[in-house]
């Protein structure tokens, strides 16, 4: 009885492992590499099952090769877990409720948004949702604060070191300013949109995270979604998409607005 509860156990902590193990390495492209190493493994069981040796051998190899290959890819992903671990994060959990922190967010960024297409000041945000932009985090300058419209306001003021690059959200926290982002390549793309529009749309291309633009030219508050460009939002129609999205439990329908907004043609 007791060699069955310590196996218990003995599983159950491996899996709480691998489980935190993911989380670190979801916030980073790393994850892909992640999966492919899943897929080796699986087909290494199964061309041991079926006694498929070639396959099984070439599997073995890539597997003995990996081990190192894992420690030098997996480099600053190791050491970020390592340091969790270090300050007693990696078990930590938020005690906030989500809805409440959406909440929270949507208020500070909306009245920073609207302060600043008042006076026309050009700025760029970025919301992380499920997949990982940590690598966009580290090309900017670390903030680490509590998502709030005095810090956004403050970041773009015109003239200022950070206000040209984007700023990057992780639930309620600006992980950094002045990031670079990469560069919608679409020909389709409306050539009156400037770099800040590019670089939103860029963005949305490559994840799923909502990319929010205020014009310097035109003072307009557009969102940068799944590659398409809302334009020209009032204030009521960004409250009602930015809670659509980021409020977990309700995932109502699609706006009419957003159906029917103006998009970059393409």
């Amino acid at each position: 009885m007791i060699d069955y509860l310590s196996d218990a156990i003995d599983i159950l902590l491996v899996t709480y492992l691998i489980y935190k193990l993911i989380i670190v390495l979801r916030g980073t492209r790393a994850i892909q590499l992640f999966k492919g190493i899943i897929v080796i493994v699986l087909t290494w069981l199964v061309s041991t099952y079926f006694g498929l040796r070639t396959l099984q051998w070439l599997m073995s190899q890539a597997l003995n090769i990996g081990l190192l290959a894992i420690l030098i890819i997996f480099q600053p992903e190791l050491r970020r877990a390592l340091e969790q671990l270090g300050r007693g994060r990696l078990f930590s959990r938020s005690h906030q409720p989500d809805d409440q922190i959406a909440l929270r967010v949507v208020g500070e960024t909306i009245k920073a948004l609207q302060y600043m297409a008042k006076r026309r000041i050009g700025a760029l945000i970025v919301i992380e949702k499920e997949t990982g932009l940590t690598d966009y985090i580290e090309t900017g300058i670390e903030i680490g604060g509590k998502v709030s419209s005095e810090l956004l306001i403050n970041i773009f003021i015109p003239n200022t070191p950070l206000h040209d690059g984007a700023v990057i959200f992780r639930k309620d926290m600006v992980m950094a300013a002045g990031c670079y982002l990469p560069l919608s390549e679409n020909p389709m793309i409306n050539k009156e949109l400037g770099t800040r529009h590019r670089a939103a749309i860029g963005m949305s291309e490559v994840s799923d995270a909502i990319a929010l633009i205020v014009s310097e030219e035109t003072g307009q508050i557009s969102i940068a979604r799944n590659s398409e460009l809302s334009r020209d939002l009032t204030e009521d129609q960004l409250r009602e998409y930015l809670m659509l999205e980021l409020q977990p439990p309700v995932k109502a329908n699609v706006p009419l607005w957003q159906r029917r907004g103006k998009k970059s043609d393409g």
